[in-house]
């Protein structure tokens, strides 16, 4: 494993789980549009952004190349369709929950998410996990078990956000294309419905004639393009039991903000959670040195 690409996967990591936990913020600003219009408009304008990229970057007949080699098969186009549902059904949720009032049960999906990341790479690819790693997976299993002994909130959406993005994963590292060109291909397929869902939506004329809509809506689209590709890009750097343990990041940077920023405090109860997920993000974090030390093994003649 090549100490550079685990260091550049680990920092993209952490990027982008701070850039989620700052939009988890960020979409209040946009009331009073519901989960669907704010999903909707992130699609599309994410798309302009990364295409925008990609032709800043010269990159464009890439994209073109990578499309015609996608839908140059059958089988191809079925497994980018089956992709972009899944992205769409993870982004949708994530905001759905937060204005329907099924937040908590979206977050235990969240917090059982990376131990079914680890299962994935243990499992299915063969990842074999050290002493921290180890022990890092037991604290998560424990703040996880202690967050449902506490809410009750096993639901539909939580198997979702659990179950979802394992297998939307296994099928990217089949498709071997940089990452950046999948993600647009994937934006294109989900632009068609999200421009229907906002031509159907009675809150776009008021958005479009809201002025600091205007800035609000390029700002989300520019934010979701840089969490989304730092985190699908990690996804393709990372073994996949450190890549879901890095995913617990994101809820404790959303506990410092909550707590350094919106002035909230720490229940007692909520200690049997958050503690063991902090020593579980810690023994993470050790463990990540620990790779970036590791000299990178030469290639013998």
């Amino acid at each position: 494993m090549n100490p550079q690409l685990v260091g550049r996967g680990i920092g993209l990591s952490v990027l982008a789980s701070s850039l989620f936990a700052f939009l988890s913020g960020y979409t209040r600003l946009l009331a009073p549009l519901d989960g669907t219009d704010i999903f909707a408009w992130r699609i599309l304008i994410t798309l302009l952004c990364v295409l925008g990229l990609l032709a800043w970057r010269g990159e464009l007949p890439r994209l073109r190349a990578a499309m015609a080699e996608l839908l140059a098969s059958p089988a191809r186009i079925a497994l980018l369709v089956l992709m972009a549902a899944l992205l769409a059904l993870q982004q949708w949720l994530f905001l759905w929950g937060s204005v329907n009032g099924r937040a908590l049960e979206v977050s235990l999906g969240y917090f059982m998410l990376p131990l079914s990341m680890v299962l994935v790479g243990r499992f299915h690819y063969g990842e074999k996990m050290d002493l921290l790693q180890r022990l890092a997976v037991l604290c998560a299993c424990v703040g996880v078990a202690h967050e449902l002994w506490m809410t009750r909130a096993f639901s539909w959406p939580t198997l979702a956000v659990a179950l979802g993005y394992p297998p939307y994963f296994m099928l990217r590292r089949r498709i071997r294309l940089d990452s950046m060109l999948i993600f647009a291909v994937e934006l294109m397929v989900l632009a068609l419905p999200s421009l229907l869902a906002l031509v159907l939506s009675p809150a776009t004329g008021p958005t479009l004639r809201t002025p600091a809509m205007w800035l609000l809506l390029p700002g989300l689209g520019i934010l979701s393009m840089i969490a989304l590709t730092s985190y699908l890009r990690a996804g393709k750097l990372l073994p996949m039991g450190l890549f879901g343990i890095l995913g617990y990041v994101e809820p404790v940077l959303l506990v410092l903000v909550a707590m350094a920023v919106l002035g909230e405090s720490l229940q007692l109860a909520q200690l049997g959670t958050y503690v063991p997920i902090w020593l579980s993000v810690l023994l993470t974090a050790l463990h990540s040195v620990k790779l970036m030390r590791r000299p990178a093994v030469q290639p013998t003649n």
